[in-house]
């Protein structure tokens, strides 16, 4: 019996998509900006100023004089314009279904006192967005498709400034949960415009809040590149490693897709950047091995992709042979690619 409860509590903690970030702001020193997030800023006025800071709060009942000190992200800037919402957004991945919670502080604020997460953010003119309102005493969804804000839609609820609270969001499919304080703040709500996106922090005007025990749990979105490379393989042993490479938006050239995991977003060599510019095709050999770069164009013969292969070489094997054997692989990975988008 004692096993059996071990086992099931241990079931319990599992993460409920598969996949978990737990954003610890304190891995950060006062006043920097967490690793792998980016600041936006939507409509007017100054940009938002995100930082983590320490706090130091009581650590045992009165009248206890000891403090413990944490720290949290804060959004600082006192901005009064009207249409002015600072986000810090979280750019290490893209997100489809998950849930993402925090707990927050609205600190203060005169115009507004709104503190919220923004989710499937597309750009700064495509987002969705839940956020709560302690001047409002509410709790409100709404979504901006082409610049356009739609109709809030929520609930009104007991919200307090200067005291923490908890907000999340659930997203499967079409479908939008929200909740506050650990409770559904609405019924479920259906959606088709966003299907994945960025998620983050928002604020409004000149609503200074903290954000802490910030947390999504997902399930890794498979880019379509790799489910085709898996498909290849699972049925042909004599690949040692398969990479597919492409051209960012950046300009730099990365791995997408590959049989080891721990190669994605590795940045390719010239033997890639010549094979999107121009179809040049490269050898090596090494012992026992040959490994070529060749290739991948779209139904229009244009370059989308660079498919790097090392195959087991066998005795007497020439240049020739091994570029025939890797030109059937990319083909397998041809006949299921029209345009660069069957590769996302």
């Amino acid at each position: 019996m004692r096993i059996f409860l071990w086992i099931f509590g241990l079931l319990l903690a599992l993460p409920l998509y598969g996949a978990e970030i737990h954003f610890n702001f304190g891995d950060y020193p006062d006043g920097a900006t967490p690793t792998n997030f980016q600041a936006v800023l939507v409509g007017d006025g100054q940009p938002g100023v995100w930082k983590i800071i320490a706090l130091q709060t009581p650590s045992l009942p009165e009248p206890s004089t000891a403090v413990y000190t944490s720290r949290v992200l804060a959004q600082t800037s006192a901005d009064p314009t009207d249409e002015h919402f600072p986000m810090l957004l979280f750019s290490g991945e893209r997100f489809r279904n998950f849930k993402f919670t925090t707990r927050f502080k609205i600190v203060s604020g005169v115009t507004e006192q709104m503190a919220g997460l923004v989710f499937r953010y597309q750009n700064s003119s495509n987002y969705y967005v839940v956020r709560a309102n302690a001047l409002g005493n509410n709790v409100r969804f709404y979504k901006v498709v082409d610049g356009v804000r739609s109709d809030p839609i929520g609930s009104d609820l007991n919200v307090v400034a200067g005291v923490w609270h908890s907000l999340g969001v659930q997203c499967e499919g079409n479908q939008i949960n929200i909740f506050y304080d650990d409770k559904l703040a609405m019924p479920t709500l259906g959606d088709n415009s966003f299907t994945e996106g960025l998620i983050g922090f928002r604020t409004k005007s000149d609503t200074v809040s903290y954000f802490t025990d910030a947390l999504v749990d997902y399930t890794p979105i498979v880019p379509a590149s790799q489910l085709i490379l898996n498909g290849i393989v699972e049925k042909q042993t004599r690949i040692l490693a398969l990479r597919i490479y492409t051209e960012q938006a950046d300009g730099s050239i990365k791995v997408v897709a590959s049989k080891d995991p721990a190669d994605i977003g590795k940045a390719g060599t010239d033997a890639e950047a010549n094979a999107l510019k121009d179809g040049t095709v490269s050898f090596g050999r090494g012992k026992g091995i040959v490994e070529l770069t060749l290739p991948l164009h779209d139904c229009n013969g244009d370059y989308i992709a660079a498919v790097r292969v090392r195959l087991k070489s066998f005795f007497g094997e020439t240049q020739d042979n091994a570029l025939v054997r890797a030109r059937l692989i990319v083909e397998q990975i041809q006949q299921q690619v029209s345009t660069a988008k069957d590769l996302l």
